[in-house]
Parts: structure tokens; C-alpha cells; sequence
């Protein structure tokens, strides 16, 4: 047996462990970038060791576990200093603001921002792009044209691209649809209600609007609760945690007629799916998105070229797919908990 062989079979082990260990070689991946298909190439090193500072959301949601680590793992590839800090909520508008200044206080060379809100914080980034501070939009969406560069995947297109699943798998033109957006004031959840409601334009589809909410079990369960004490829909579509919950609220309650999909998937999901309990889940590959996000902040600091708008490819998660995806490309590792680290403060 060559080297070369043993060397390839030993990565091929490593990439098949149920333990999900760190995917150091994550690339190439499938990616849209500024319009054109290709296959996304990070830096293979960098000239000095930036300073970056990441601002998440929250940490309630299994999802930005993922995007957590996805963070780290890549910054610690690169041998780069990253803090990451996340907000502890879409209500919390104020430390999230506070959190970008304290960042550029320490020094950080670029931000990477999981936004609250979709202009919330505009007036802050464009002083940093006065200042020559780059900042890349991860996932969430800000509407802003001060924004460096976008590790983002359109979610009017994962909305779409779940309706568009659930109308071949009803076979049916007239179903009723119960819909569990998530936070009001967040740009992913504006994207996604814009995307299903043109999907719908013209269908029969009855739309059961299940309010909007933090995406937190508590938010979620109270308002499936809600709906499901008035309403019986033949389907349900929803943010990964109210999806996650509706599950265990029609299986408490045998009622064994309603189909559940997720417009975007966290582990919770993606076991579900493997179970059988759910029927699938769009997924943006969030891991994926938060290394990109990494490699365009250092680009653009290394002076090199970059596109301005990177998307993985959408896929859907169901039973028969999901056996054939990578899911270190979605989710972290089992036992991987929210990682919080600080911007180590610069020597003088």
C-alpha cells in the first residue's frame, strides 16, 4: 500500500467518524459567488495573525452553535485571533451595538456581524468603513452599502425552495400551510416571508400565519399552541426551532396527519429527519457560510481578490438525502456546545 493511499484512506475514515471531528479541509464547496457557480477556494495561508472579532445573535438555537464553530475552527486554521460574542438575543439590540464598539476599542482589523437587525446597526458600520475597517455580513442580512463583503444564502430562496418541496410532496393544489416565520424585525425572516408568499401567488395554498417569535422553545411553543388550538393544517413549515417543537407537540397529541418541514435545519432537525419524525428541512450549510465569512475578512485585509457575495449551494435535507451530505458543512460536532470567546486584548 502506497503512502499516498494510506494517507487518502486515513482522511476518508476521519471524514466518515460520527463524531464530526474538524473538518480541516472543508473545500472546495459549491457556492454561487456574485452570480457566477464555482467552487469556493479559501486562502491557503495568510501574512500575519489578524485580529477578528465575530457578533452572533444569540446562542439559544443549535444553529449558531454551528456558525460558532465553524468561526473558530476556520480562524484557527488560519492561525488568526478571533472573539466571538453573541448577544443573547434578537431583543437585544443595544449589546449587540455595544459589543461592535468594544471590538473596535481592542483593535479588531474586521468585523463579522450575525445581525440582530437588518439596519440596526448601520449607522456603526459606516463608520467603520470611514475608519477602513471591513465588515462582512454573516447570514442574517443587513441593509447596508457599507457592508465589505456577504457570506450569506438568500432566505426567500430557502423559503422558496421548501414551499416548492412541500406542494410535489402534497400533490395536492389546495392544502392548508401553517407558517412559524420566526423574529419580526430580523432581515432572514422578512426574506423568507417575501419568498413564500410570491412561491404562493396564485396557488390554493391556505397560509395559517402562526405569529412571529424569538427563536427560543418558549417563543415557538407558545405560538404553535396558539395555532394549533384553532387550526388543523395539513402541513406545517417553520424556523428550525418551532418546527423542532411541533414535533413533539402532534406527537403528544397523536396527531399523526400533519407533515413538518424546516426552512432551515440545526441538529435538532437534522436528528429528526434521520428518525423519521420530520419530513425534511432546507439547509444554508452554516458552518460553511461561517468559514467563508472568515476567508472573505481575511481576503480583504490581505489585499486580495474577493467576491462580494458568496452562497453555498441550498439543499434539502430528507430521509433520502441526508445520508449523502456532508453534515460537518451544516451542524458541529456532538458535545460541542456555543463557543464565547474574547478578542484577546493587543500587547502594547
Amino acid at each position: 500500500m502506497s503512502k499516498a493511499f494510506f494517507l487518502l484512506s486515513l482522511a476518508l475514515c476521519s471524514a466518515l467518524s460520527s463524531s464530526l471531528s474538524a473538518e480541516q479541509n472543508w473545500f472546495p464547496v459549491e457556492v454561487k459567488a456574485d452570480g457566477q457557480a464555482l467552487e469556493y477556494q479559501p486562502l491557503q495561508s495568510v501574512s500575519k495573525a489578524w485580529r477578528l472579532c465575530a457578533l452572533l445573535p444569540h446562542g439559544k438555537d443549535h444553529y449558531w452553535w454551528g456558525v460558532s464553530w465553524g468561526l473558530a475552527e476556520e480562524a484557527k486554521r488560519q492561525g488568526v485571533q478571533l472573539g466571538i460574542y453573541e448577544a443573547g438575543g434578537y431583543e437585544n439590540l443595544p449589546r449587540q451595538r455595544q459589543q461592535l464598539l468594544d471590538c473596535v476599542s481592542n483593535k479588531a482589523d474586521a468585523l463579522i456581524i450575525g445581525a440582530i437587525s437588518s439596519e440596526g446597526l448601520n449607522d456603526l458600520i459606516l463608520q467603520l468603513k470611514d475608519a477602513g475597517i471591513p465588515v462582512i455580513d454573516l447570514i442574517n442580512g443587513i441593509n447596508s452599502d457599507a457592508i465589505s463583503a456577504r457570506s450569506s444564502v438568500s432566505f426567500a430562496d430557502m423559503a422558496t425552495k421548501s414551499m416548492l418541496y412541500l406542494l410535489q410532496h402534497s400533490q395536492q393544489s389546495s392544502i392548508d400551510l401553517a407558517w412559524f416565520p420566526g423574529p419580526a424585525q430580523a432581515a432572514w425572516v422578512q426574506d423568507a416571508e417575501r419568498g413564500l408568499k410570491h412561491t404562493l401567488q396564485g396557488s390554493e395554498v391556505k397560509l395559517l400565519h402562526g405569529g412571529y417569535g424569538a427563536t427560543d422553545n418558549f417563543s415557538q411553543a407558545t405560538l404553535v399552541r396558539q395555532l394549533f388550538s384553532r387550526e388543523q393544517p395539513h402541513y406545517v413549515l417553520a424556523n428550525a426551532v418551532a418546527a423542532a417543537v411541533t414535533q413533539s407537540f402532534i406527537s403528544s397529541e397523536q396527531q399523526t396527519n400533519v407533515q413538518i418541514m424546516a426552512y432551515y435545519a440545526n441538529p435538532d432537525i437534522v436528528r429528526l429527519i434521520q428518525q423519521g419524525k420530520l419530513l425534511a428541512a432546507a439547509t444554508d450549510s452554516p458552518v460553511i457560510q461561517a468559514r467563508i465569512s472568515i476567508d472573505l475578512a481575511l481576503r480583504i485585509l490581505e489585499k486580495q481578490a474577493y467576491a462580494r457575495q458568496v452562497s453555498p449551494q441550498i439543499r434539502i435535507l430528507d430521509q433520502h438525502s441526508i445520508q449523502q451530505l456532508s453534515l460537518q458543512q451544516i451542524i458541529a460536532p456532538k458535545q460541542q456546545w456555543m463557543i464565547r470567546q474574547p478578542l484577546a486584548v493587543q500587547s502594547p
